[in-house]
């Protein structure tokens, strides 16, 4: 990015763009397979009311928190590579 506060480049906006949409589909994929491991027995298989119900509610809670954290950490580690005086992996 530019240091001087001055308008981004169309190739810094293009990088940006393909950053966010690789966080929140990386975001996704991760919070849908948690999703799947964690309530999938409650969904495929007979349990009893009280495991089902906490499987189903462990799902529903820790796959929102997923996506959140994978998408700020994805953002927030593109986002120091792009400082300047730091070495890019493309260098």
């Amino acid at each position: 990015m530019t240091s001087h506060g001055g308008r981004r480049t169309q190739a810094e906006r293009d990088a940006i763009t393909v950053e966010i949409g690789y966080a929140l589909c990386s975001a996704a994929f991760a919070a849908a397979v948690v999703f799947g491991a964690v309530a999938g027995p409650a969904l495929l298989f007979d349990l009893p009311d009280t495991p089902e119900r906490l499987l189903l509610r462990a799902g529903l809670v820790l796959a929102p928190v997923l996506f959140a954290a994978r998408a700020v950490s994805v953002l927030v580690r593109f986002r120091k590579a792009d400082q300047p005086g730091r070495t890019s992996p493309d260098s």
